[in-house]
């Protein structure tokens, strides 16, 4: 199955021990899912890391090499401006571009979409039901 997360769902996993989102992004470290990023997302990743949750740059820079380690980095065929926050866009672009089979993110916008180009856009808890075993 073919996965983008959001960069919601990142934070998470790195901020809250145990959290769902950990679970998630576990799956991707085992490859139980092919996740898919890019270098957009993981930008706001380490943007947020740093702004929101003061983290050292040494954790920002290890959180973005695992992640660059367990996910697929591609870049983006179509710029799109579907929904008004720019950060959401690209996690689109991603989805897209790696015809994903699912988007998974707590971000509202997002959800309220509830599928973009066919693919299905899910919270981490909806997600993690899909997989089997978690």
């Amino acid at each position: 199955m073919k996965v983008v997360y959001d960069t919601n769902v990142f934070v998470s996993a790195f901020i809250v021990p145990g959290s769902r989102s950990e679970t998630a992004f576990l799956l991707a470290q085992r490859r139980a899912v092919e996740l898919y990023s890019s270098v957009p997302i993981l930008t706001e990743a380490a943007r947020v890391l740093r702004t929101k949750f003061h983290q050292p740059e040494k954790d920002i820079a290890a959180a973005l090499k695992l992640i660059s380690r367990a996910a697929t980095i591609v870049r983006p065929v179509s710029t799109i401006t579907l929904l008004e926050d720019r950060p959401d866009n690209r996690i689109l672009e991603c989805a897209a571009t790696a015809q994903a089979n699912v988007i998974v993110t707590g971000d509202q916008h997002l959800l309220k979409l509830r599928t973009f180009e066919g693919i299905p856009i899910v919270r981490v808890a909806d997600f993690l039901r899909m997989i089997p075993a978690v």
